[in-house]
């Protein structure tokens, strides 16, 4: 039978439709259709200038809002040849680690919440508090921060801000490796994560999988290798592993966070003195530039005569994760309840996948009644 999930189902977060093709409780295959939230922001930012267009560009997702203003910033700074000043590229980091810290605790949570498991939800909900309240600290809001400019960030950070952020990482440090023990040691938990929703390192290459989801099959890239903050100023490695299940993903975002955590306290203890923003011409052309968002690889491809853009792509991790746990991982597996859950690991965000907009040949908006026949299966 076929069985659909959504697209409002209270296991799903955002709108999405999931079509499981199933044998009794055990899935054969899945279908997901999209197409119920398009915003259309790319073709709005097309005749703005960067400053409206940055504004646009935080809102392309909810969660991980920060790095879509960071790589759009440094893809006009590729554009003008330039690059920020070193202050700020430390603070860049510094917001992109809270950041992600952030983002994976709130996954998890997700997923536990899948599960089943509200006590460990709920303290990972806990755990991440404090953590927004340092993004706050430093940004002015938890969310939607607006600190990323072309040429640097808004503002500078006082020392009394970065003393008080060490603090909050120090004590998130302190408590956090009780909650991974939970899940990791505990049976309940494992036996409905491990060798669940596996997908192999061939098959996470064929999706192109990216980020956690692709590390935890065994891909050892993190786009953060190849930034030059973190390249030629920071001590970083990527986190993998090779299961390639549910057990995995939810492990290597885990694992991830005391990387983030010693991140911070880098930029913190060793974070230059100087400007945090200056003034940068932008002549006519065109440039792509990479980041490492919490949920993998975001891109951004701009084109502009030097005040307007003119064309702009964005591409989000969550479009090439969420056709890999339809093609992949939802195959074989045993209950219905496992193939929620499955998808939830994935982290999926349906507002970052679905952002352009549907013109006829006129130039005009079409009904989007009949997008809702795209798949990816």
């Amino acid at each position: 039978m076929i069985l659909p999930i959504g697209p409002i189902h209270p296991g799903l977060k955002e709108p999405l439709r999931l079509k499981l093709k199933t044998q009794g409780e055990k899935v054969i295959s899945a279908e997901i259709d999209y197409g119920y939230v398009h915003r259309g922001i790319e073709r709005v930012m097309q005749g703005k200038t960067w400053q409206k267009a940055i504004y646009l560009s935080e809102r392309v997702c909810g969660i991980c809002s920060y790095i879509h203003t960071q790589t759009f910033a440094e893809t006009f700074e590729k554009i003008a040849g330039e690059q920020a000043p070193l202050r700020a590229q430390y603070l860049r980091v510094l917001t992109n680690e809270l950041d992600r810290i952030q983002s994976h605790l709130l996954a998890n949570s997700t997923y536990f919440k899948a599960l089943e498991h509200e006590t460990l939800f709920m303290y990972m909900l806990a755990l991440r508090e404090p953590v927004m309240d340092a993004i706050e600290l430093l940004t002015g809001n938890r969310v939607n921060m607006g600190w990323n400019v072309v040429g640097g960030v808004r503002m500078d950070a006082k020392e009394s801000h970065l003393k008080s952020i060490m603090e909050i990482i120090t004590g998130l440090e302190k408590e956090y490796p009780r909650y991974v023990e939970m899940f990791d040691q505990g049976p309940l938990l494992g036996l409905r994560s491990k060798d669940v929703g596996k997908m192999s390192h061939e098959d996470a290459i064929k999706a192109r999988a990216v980020g956690p989801i692709g590390r935890a099959s065994g891909i050892k890239h993190d786009w953060r290798e190849d930034h030059p903050t973190y390249h030629d100023h920071l001590d970083f490695e990527a986190i993998w592993r090779k299961e390639g299940d549910n057990y995995a993903r939810t492990m290597n975002r885990f694992d991830e966070i005391p990387v983030s955590i010693d991140l911070i306290k880098q930029v913190i203890q060793n974070i230059p003195q100087g400007d945090v923003r200056k003034k940068v011409d932008i002549p006519p052309g065109y440039a792509d530039w990479r980041n490492e968002a919490p949920r993998g690889e975001v891109s951004y491809m701009i084109e502009t005569n030097g005040n307007l853009i003119q064309n702009i792509s964005i591409r989000t991790p969550s479009i090439m994760n969420i056709d890999a746990c339809a093609k992949y991982m939802l195959q074989d597996v045993a209950t219905v309840a496992d193939a929620v859950a499955t998808y939830a690991s994935v982290d999926p965000c349906i507002a970052c996948t679905e952002r352009v907009i549907i013109l006829d040949e006129s130039g005009k908006r079409k009904d989007i009644e009949g997008i809702h026949n795209l798949k990816l299966s």
